[in-house]
């Protein structure tokens, strides 16, 4: 055995000659001398094999070049989901191309948007049109921000209980700079006769399901609300949590606020039609003669800027989440007017909402505790601050019911509403307004999924009065389909198209329609 002095001092004279990064200046052969003689010595041998080895790792890993100077690496890799520093790109530029395409920047498509692009950051680029810009026909001009469990679908309920998970924690999500106004007071349904068995079997549903509600008799009601007269109700349905109202506006702003922060360009602009491109390679079955010229996807967007002008927009996938012009966009892929599965329309229809600010200052007016409260004939008013102040609302069934607001509620809902609130009989106006809101006229609930025609159109319209507080959790559902391909957190399947199709439609028996 070789003493430790020994192995030093044969390693130490070679080492001096063959160790000196030959392979750098390529002047000498890897393993050679100064004499350009190969050194065999096998423990140095072994160990300029280790050496070379360790080198060629550290160039892989390693870039040769270095970074430009303006590059902050630390900052490239920490994207903050509370600052919103992803990479936005020009805000004037008009996308070309792009990997989504959503129709619609209300409050459902800035959702599916901010989902895309906080799963996927830089990994997809996603462009939502928008017609109009101020969001002054939006529907989250009408809306009044109810959030509630009470429906009598698992896929509703289940939606609600996480858009109120999402709203509570809305912090970690967006931030403190706009705040949701979250007020969790509950929310009061009220059944006549003919409705409370559905009250009852659904409430069983919800509490199941993890929602938290509790029925109440005509007794109980008026004696737990005075002032509440509780003619022809038959049964109440009180939340216990997770209920409340919060504010629309801040929520759409949140959502869009977010995509744009994490690079989803947004568009003022109008769709006006779309190109097709022929693919030979996709044979669609069971079309009856629909796909006799040949399969054609949709391939560009042709949309109208606020000059005038068009520009075309190539994309790899559609969502139509454009509210009550959903079914017009629809058209413009020949959804409805074509054969087989495309002469089938999507039933998306506008439906006016009546909103009025009501003020009292009656000292057995409803106190701050009130839940927001729904009437038998599916008028609502929640509390609004803490002045005597009310918000009043009413669906008509027709878009075009009643063009002055203040002469529809003074001969048609206030006779109502003081049947019901005797206090609000003589009830200031202080203010009305009325807008349109997006309604599936085939089973009164949300289409949501991929069309089953076209492999690159997905939708997500038709919630009606419930769409804003679900829009968090559709916008998730559409990012896992197309992200992981199917839905993973939460199966709305049978929300899909497809029901209409196959005529099995998914009523939902507690909207708020």
């Amino acid at each position: 055995m070789l003493r430790y002095a020994t192995v030093t001092r044969l390693l130490r004279k070679p080492a001096a000659t063959s160790m000196q990064r030959a392979y750098s200046n390529g002047t000498n052969k890897e393993g050679s001398g100064a004499d350009g003689q190969e050194d065999n010595h096998p423990i140095r041998r072994t160990l300029r094999l280790l050496g070379n080895d360790m080198r060629r790792v550290k160039e892989f890993f390693v870039p040769k070049d270095p970074l430009p100077e303006d590059d902050n690496p630390k900052e490239a890799l920490a994207q903050s989901k509370f600052k919103f520093k992803g990479q936005e790109g020009p805000a004037d530029e008009f996308q070309t191309h792009c990997d989504v395409l959503v129709v619609g920047g209300g409050t459902m498509g800035s959702s599916i948007a901010y989902w895309l692009k906080e799963k996927a950051r830089n990994g997809l680029n996603v462009v939502v049109v928008e017609k109009d810009d101020t969001y002054a026909k939006s529907s989250t001009h009408v809306s009044v921000g109810a959030l509630s469990q009470q429906f009598s679908l698992p896929e509703n309920i289940q939606m609600s209980l996480f858009g109120a998970d999402f709203l509570r924690n809305s912090g970690e999500y967006f931030g403190e700079d706009i705040p949701m106004g979250y007020t969790p007071h509950g929310q009061l349904t009220l059944a006549n006769e003919a409705d409370a068995a559905i009250l009852k079997q659904s409430s069983q549903l919800q509490n199941e399901l993890g929602a938290r509600n509790e029925l109440l008799s005509p007794e109980r009601l008026a004696s737990r609300f005075p002032w509440l007269r509780t003619k022809d109700v038959a049964l109440g349905c009180l939340s216990v949590e997770r209920e409340g109202w919060f504010d629309s506006w801040a929520l759409l702003t949140n959502l869009r606020r977010a995509a744009s922060g994490y690079g989803a360009h947004f568009v003022h602009g109008e769709l006006k039609s779309f190109e097709f491109q022929s693919q030979a390679d996709i044979i669609v079955t069971g079309e009856g003669g629909a796909n006799a010229g040949g399969y054609e996807s949709l391939d560009k967007a042709v949309i109208q800027l606020p000059d005038g002008t068009e520009r075309s927009l190539k994309f790899a996938l559609c969502i139509i989440a454009a509210g009550v012009g959903s079914s017009d966009v629809a058209r413009l892929a020949h959804i409805g007017m074509g054969r087989g599965m495309l002469q089938v329309p999507l039933p998306i229809a506008p439906r006016k909402r009546f909103l009025y600010a009501l003020n009292t200052q009656a000292e057995e007016a409803p106190s701050l505790g009130m839940p927001m409260l729904v009437d038998t004939n599916g008028s609502f008013i929640r509390r609004d601050g803490l002045g005597g102040q009310y918000i009043y609302g009413y669906n008509a069934e027709h878009a075009e019911a009643a063009d002055n607001e203040l002469a529809y509620f003074e001969s048609k809902l206030r006779p109502a509403l003081a049947e019901r609130l005797p206090v609000f009989a003589a009830a200031e106006v202080a203010g009305s307004m009325s807008g349109l809101y997006d309604y599936n006229v085939y089973d009164e609930n949300g289409i949501v999924g991929p069309h089953p025609y076209y492999h690159n159109l997905y939708i997500a319209s038709g919630f009606g009065g419930q769409g804003v507080q679900q829009a968090p959790a559709v916008g998730r559902a559409i990012s896992e389909l197309i992200i992981d391909g199917q839905f993973r957190t939460l199966d709305l399947s049978r929300l899909s198209f497809d029901r209409l199709i196959v005529d099995k439609p998914m009523f939902e028996y507690n909207a708020l329609n």
